[in-house]
């Protein structure tokens, strides 16, 4: 990765990038022919504010992002939303974006479980060299209001006929208990 990008905890300074990061979002999600679950500008502010969103700048230039939640009393953690801007794509930024948001999920919610759902491979690498492993989406959370996010992805009809068992993305779990590093 180069070295005039820093990936960086979000705060209220980084608001004015919001426009830039639904819209890479949703520009990827098209691109890809993949589901991306939709937010809101006000999600991604608050995520901000709260101190629980990644970004990634080269200079003033928006280059990627991610962000995190916390769902079932704080037993479980999702890094979400990850994307970066296509001009900044092949250098290694998703992976420092995602170490990024591991660490922050890590220091946030030390004995949490931390999962993901993705439909990219090169995600569920990265995924696996931080200490995630491919689950069933019944080792997830239960938590109504998590699954209710999937509702802004193109697939959530097949995730609404499996009865939440199936869908396009695979399921990756990090159990603090049973890995107590990330690999490098």
């Amino acid at each position: 990765m180069n070295n005039d990008i820093c990936v960086l905890i979000a705060n209220e300074s980084h608001i004015r990038y919001i426009p830039t990061i639904l819209n890479t979002i949703e520009k990827a999600a098209k691109i890809r022919g993949t589901g991306i679950a939709k937010r809101t500008p006000e999600y991604i502010e608050q995520k901000m504010k709260e101190g629980k969103a990644i970004i990634a700048l080269a200079g003033d230039t928006f280059a990627g992002f991610c962000y995190i939640e916390s769902w079932g009393n704080k037993q479980y953690v999702a890094n979400s939303g990850l994307i970066v801007a296509d001009e900044f794509r092949g250098r290694g930024l998703a992976k420092a974006i995602k170490r990024k948001s591991f660490e922050l999920s890590r220091e946030k919610y030390p004995h949490s479980k931390l999962f993901g759902l993705t439909s990219g491979a090169a995600v569920m690498k990265i995924n696996t060299g931080l200490g995630y492993v491919p689950v069933t989406f019944a080792e997830l959370t239960n938590d109504e209001a998590f699954w209710r996010g999937c509702q802004g992805c193109v697939n959530y009809d097949i995730l609404q006929r499996t009865e939440r068992r199936y869908c396009i993305c695979t399921a990756m779990l990090y159990e603090p208990e049973k890995e107590k590093s990330p690999k490098n």
